[in-house]
């Protein structure tokens, strides 16, 4: 369901929050791509709750466009709102989902894809989390500022254009404990409400996610 969280500076966004199926082993924050709180991103909050997992997923465009949901063939307008994001404001909103997880008991971590995945990684860096999974990942150089606080997971498709190979060895170089797959596959390859989408790439990366998380939030 759909609910409201108020950030620490008082700017209230909604977040769609999934209730863990059955025992709750701790909670999620799903970071979105440039398209908003979409279904597809719903059906992966419902994959997580199923394995226990309490997962909220934050509207991280209601600072300049309340309720904002890109159709996935208009990314020029996605991509415009995400650049007109401020990257603390945005940290700080994904922080208030992670505080409201968190009062619930146990663990968090965070999973994001595209630009959600390097907000991931940023947050693996400033919030207090226990662990952080970026899929394909993009805008890496920005953060390659300061040291990881959680651990990090990454997964890359190979044929990538927005994450060349230069731009993961860089990341890599500079966060070496970061632990990164590559996949035979291009962008957004988990999105399986997209042509984009390599269903073989896509449930690897899904195990190694519920593998990584069952250590880390355990």
């Amino acid at each position: 369901m759909m609910t409201e969280l108020t950030a620490a500076d008082g700017h209230t966004l909604e977040c769609w929050m999934e209730p863990a199926e059955g025992a709750r082993k701790g909670g999620i924050v799903i970071l979105q791509e440039i398209f908003g709180v979409t279904e597809q991103l719903k059906g992966v909050a419902r994959q997580y709750a199923a394995q226990g997992y309490e997962v909220a997923i934050p509207a991280l465009f209601d600072r300049n466009e309340k309720g904002a949901l890109i159709p996935f063939d208009q990314g020029p307008r996605g991509r415009d709102l995400m650049l007109a994001a401020d990257l603390e404001q945005t940290m700080s909103d994904i922080d208030a989902a992670v505080q409201a997880l968190k009062a619930q008991g146990g663990k968090v971590g965070v999973i994001g894809f595209c630009w959600g995945g390097g907000l991931a990684l940023r947050a693996a860096q400033v919030l207090d989390i226990d662990g952080a999974v970026a899929f394909y990942g993009t805008r890496l150089p920005q953060y390659l500022d300061r040291p990881l606080k959680a651990p990090l997971l990454a997964h890359f498709g190979s044929k990538d254009d927005h994450v060349p190979p230069e731009m993961r060895a860089e990341a890599k170089a500079y966060l070496p404990e970061m632990e990164m797959h590559l996949y035979e596959a291009g962008h957004a390859f988990a999105n399986d409400a997209r042509p984009s989408y390599v269903a073989e790439a896509a449930e690897l990366a899904h195990e190694r996610t519920a593998a990584f998380f069952a250590r880390v939030l355990a």
